[in-house]
């Protein structure tokens, strides 16, 4: 409810700004001000969320950012949104967005066990239901923006977010993401920088964690390059209608969660890191590269939902081994920092993307691009740290896991 709500306001708050001021750079700068914060929060927040405890972040930060985001449509509806206000209100939504995303994370080992779930299932359903509802949130937000102004579709989303806070309320169990006051051995709470660098750290030094996330960062700036500038770009070089970018768009999405959702069910069958190996080298080079070659629309479409299904298989992969590798109590604010990472490219891919197809053409850019993702995606097969995915840790699985071995 809350990733389908959000993806329904991702298109709604832009078309408001659009419509009523008729400025690009306006538009840009609301996206710009809501996401900025998200990924800020996602590496921020998380000694805060383990002391305040998960359960209550995610419930909290869903509350508030429904209850901040319904303003907007409030304030517009009388006459009193100016565009500074605006801008402040969606700050405020995306950052308490994103501490209610760095708590809901942390949920998953202890709900899996409780389940009776193998840790690579739950990871599986958690990216699946993700997957999901941005899938829905799209067609969604241009179905309600067909019969209803744009406030009032934000009065909508902002509904579902604070709903959404109300099912965690009732529907996680309070045993689970509890608290966690970490002392420093005197009886005192560990101070914030203390648990924030030592997130951070967690991360920079266990090699299983670090190679991941490292590629997920750059493959991120690529996919993000090719949805916001390249595929747009190449649809309009081949005479084809704008349509053809949702058809090649919403292929890729639906092989994504197919993928997430069979990942589910066999990851913990299969070997982990050929896995992920494969789901990268199948799941992102053969599109740009196909797209390079100026291959028709039946087959970029083909090979976008083949990438798709390649690439929905390593979230549960992804999810296991993060969950197993990091110690239950450093879960968000470790989480939240290998987040942020993942996504710190994600900005700068349509601006990289943008300049390359300015200087060199878009055909030329795609192969770059392409180029640059093959490279990449080889790195599991030439890094032997990645081949640690398929050893279990030393240090206890949370509590209640189940051994998908």
């Amino acid at each position: 409810m809350s990733v389908t709500c959000t993806a329904v306001s991702a298109i709604t708050l832009p078309w408001l700004v659009l419509t009523t001021t008729g400025s690009a750079s306006r538009t840009g700068l609301v996206v710009f001000a809501e996401l900025a914060p998200y990924v800020v929060m996602q590496a921020l927040a998380g000694p805060w969320v383990e002391r305040f405890g998960p359960r209550r972040a995610s419930r909290a930060g869903n509350l508030l950012a429904g209850a901040v985001l319904l303003l907007v449509p409030a304030l517009h509806l009388t006459g009193q949104l100016r565009f500074e206000v605006l801008l402040g209100l969606v700050a405020v939504v995306g950052g308490l967005r994103g501490v209610a995303d760095c708590g809901s994370a942390p949920l998953v080992p202890g709900t899996a066990g409780r389940a009776g779930v193998a840790l690579e299932r739950a990871a599986g359903l958690h990216a699946s239901v993700s997957q999901g509802g941005h899938l829905v949130g799209a067609p969604l937000a241009g179905l309600l923006l067909t019969v209803l102004d744009p406030a009032l579709v934000l009065a909508v989303s902002g509904s579902g977010i604070c709903l959404a806070g109300l099912v965690v309320a009732l529907g996680v169990p309070r045993s689970v993401g509890a608290p966690s006051p970490a002392s420093d051995g005197s009886g005192r709470p560990t101070a914030y920088r203390t648990r924030l660098a030592e997130g951070l750290g967690f991360l920079a030094h266990e090699p299983v964690l670090r190679g991941p996330v490292v590629m997920i960062a750059v493959t991120n700036l690529i996919s993000m390059g090719l949805a916001g500038v390249l595929l747009p770009a190449w649809v309009r070089d081949q005479g084809l209608p704008v349509a053809a970018v949702g058809t090649v768009a919403g292929a890729l999405a639906l092989g994504g969660l197919i993928g997430s959702l069979l990942g589910s069910w066999l990851a913990p069958r299969l070997r982990r890191w050929v896995t992920y190996a494969v789901g990268f080298l199948v799941g992102g080079p053969p599109l740009l590269l196909v797209l390079a070659f100026g291959a028709p629309l039946p087959v970029v479409v083909a090979v976008a939902a083949a990438g798709g299904l390649a690439g929905g298989g390593i979230n549960p992969v992804v999810g296991a081994v993060q969950f197993e590798r990091v110690p239950e109590p450093m879960l968000p604010r470790v989480l939240g920092a290998v987040k942020a990472v993942a996504w710190a490219g994600v900005p700068l891919g349509p601006l990289v993307a943008g300049a390359m197809t300015d200087l060199v053409g878009v055909r030329a850019a795609l192969s770059v691009f392409g180029g640059a993702y093959v490279l990449v995606a080889l790195a599991p097969f030439a890094l032997r740290s990645f081949r640690l995915m398929d050893q279990r840790p030393t240090h206890p699985p949370p509590a209640g896991a189940v051994d998908a071995r």
